[in-house]
């Protein structure tokens, strides 16, 4: 599929949305605020936005019943500005860099965790929260241990070192810790010591029956949190019963993507926002309030696929959280709520097509319309939202079938069951085609597959290489969809920074800035210095 340079939605334009003019300060006073939330969109640039908004607008069966939570905020008079992306010497960032940049207000390079451009380790906004007597909590629906709230808490040359992440994590003394990554807390010894698997499990009875290891060592950090006077929580039920500092462990990896969030009946995994609102009640109990991040991880994962159903419903779940945060601020006008993204995933736009081009027809009057495009219909976004299958999980699906059943037309079987958007027998076969890796590199974490699926335009583009049938499976239905990815990665663009809180402190968000220049704006929330 020919591939189509998206142009930047009209930030500059939505600026004029804001409702206050800025007031100009010295300082931001730690007076003027009580608890600060940091609400992060991985992956959610303004064209991810775009897909909520179309989608609230146009979409003929929509779900919802109210505005936006994003044109709530503004219409209730928060802020909008917008952020620059990108780590030191580079265009591109990626999340590590991202949020080490929004955590600690100085450049660096992308893969870094904490440390800054020189490799000095650096002080965080949640660091400095602590220091002036606030509690802390990271959230994610990734897992703990991943880049965007490892960068708030944790120091390592490179975001891989989950296994020493996860240590910094707990010797850094945070109050709240909610996400998956439990395989990163167990000793090594559980993969090949049966006696040892049985004792961990007797010893905390709520664990996953399946448990694996990623540690390369034999330190248990369950032990160690819970000799740090932590509370231990691995379900919904743990969750609800918490109390006081609290680590929630709710699976080995990641938590669930938001379409099987959306379909379970029975929530064994708490939602994100079940996450966030024992997390408020936990950390307000503290006088002098606290500093919360919460990230929606999986947008950014979904883009990385290009799944478009997936990444309405990461949105849709991303809109119930905001919603439920602003109904919370507005009980606590002493908190400021920061709602951005670390960057954009994936190039993501609709788009109009020369496929399927309308039929002419007379309009009133007789007058003769002939159409020269494909402009999309809105019935697109209903059809998106009756996905029943990530991309992901519909190609696990097909690689648990025997060796002889992973053919060509049971992939079809299992995507045309499981999307509105249908694929033929040629298209499966074209998405199951591989060839020699042009981009072979030894050891790689992602480039390290002799042997990957067939990427015919724009291939480097594509670095996952290991996921690269999603994307090919986005490229069979872009024409039903109208929409078109340009990437498998991220992208510069730059980002939304919302913001509601205290007049005197959101005005501060609401004009273009960097990352860099972001997170010296939060920091200078708890030291009252100038920036």
């Amino acid at each position: 599929m020919k591939r189509k340079n998206l142009a930047l939605l009209p930030v500059l334009s939505l600026l004029s949305c804001t409702h206050q003019p800025p007031i100009k300060h010295d300082s931001l006073k730690q007076d003027n605020i009580k608890n600060i939330i940091l609400l992060i969109g991985d992956g959610m640039g303004p064209q991810q936005v775009g897909l909520l908004l179309s989608y609230a607008h146009q979409a003929r069966k929509s779900v919802l019943n109210k505005p936006t939570a994003f044109e709530r905020l503004l219409k209730n008079g928060g802020d909008l500005g917008i952020s620059l992306t990108h780590p030191k010497d580079a265009l591109v960032t990626d999340s590590a860099a991202a949020a080490t940049q929004i955590s600690g207000g100085t450049y660096t390079h992308s893969e870094r965790i904490g440390i800054d451009q020189h490799g000095h380790k650096t002080e965080t906004v949640l660091d400095k929260a602590k220091k002036v007597g606030k509690s802390t909590g990271l959230i994610s629906d990734t897992r703990i241990t991943h880049a965007t709230p490892a960068a708030f808490s944790a120091h390592k040359n490179h975001r891989g070192m989950e296994t020493e992440i996860a240590v910094d994590l707990l010797n850094s003394n945070v109050d709240i810790l909610f996400s998956a990554g439990l395989n990163y807390w167990l000793p090594q010894a559980i993969n090949t010591d049966v006696q040892q698997k049985v004792a961990l499990q007797k010893k905390y009875p709520n664990l996953p029956i399946q448990l694996k290891s990623k540690r390369t060592d034999q330190q248990n950090l369950l032990d160690d949190a819970t000799k740090k006077g932590y509370q231990l929580a691995f379900n919904t039920l743990d969750l609800e019963q918490s109390q006081g500092k609290t680590i929630g462990l709710f699976a080995p990896y990641s938590m669930p993507d938001a379409i099987t969030e959306h379909q379970a009946s029975n929530r064994v995994q708490p939602s994100l926002k079940m996450m966030s609102s024992k997390a408020l009640k936990i950390l307000d109990t503290n006088p002098n309030g606290f500093f919360l991040m919460i990230e929606a991880g999986q947008i950014d994962w979904a883009g990385h696929a290009n799944d478009t159903g997936l990444l309405l419903h990461e949105m849709l779940k991303f809109n119930n959280l905001l919603h439920y945060l602003l109904d919370w601020i507005e009980q606590h006008p002493d908190t400021l709520l920061v709602v951005t993204a670390d960057h954009e995933t994936g190039g993501f736009g609709f788009s109009y097509s020369a496929d399927n081009v309308p039929e002419p027809r007379y309009l009133a009057d007789d007058n003769y319309f002939k159409p020269n495009y494909n402009f999309g219909s809105p019935d697109i976004l209903d059809k998106l939202y009756l996905q029943k299958l990530s991309y992901q999980k519909m190609f696990w699906r097909f690689d648990q079938l025997a060796l002889d059943e992973k053919t060509p037309a049971n992939l079809m079987k299992i995507i045309n069951n499981n999307s509105e958007f249908k694929i033929n027998l040629a298209q499966a076969k074209r998405i199951l085609l591989t060839e020699k890796n042009p981009y072979f590199l030894k050891k790689h974490s992602t480039l390290g597959n002799m042997t990957v699926p067939k990427i015919s335009a724009n291939s480097a583009f594509f670095p996952y290489q290991s996921g690269n049938r999603r994307n090919l499976l986005a490229q069979a239905v872009a024409n039903q969809q109208s929409v078109v990815w340009s990437t498998g990665a991220h992208t510069s663009t730059p980002v939304y920074v919302f913001s509601k809180g205290p007049l005197s402190v959101q005005s501060h968000f609401s004009n273009i800035m960097t990352h860099r220049e972001l997170g010296k704006k939060l920091s200078s929330l708890l030291t009252n210095i100038n920036f």
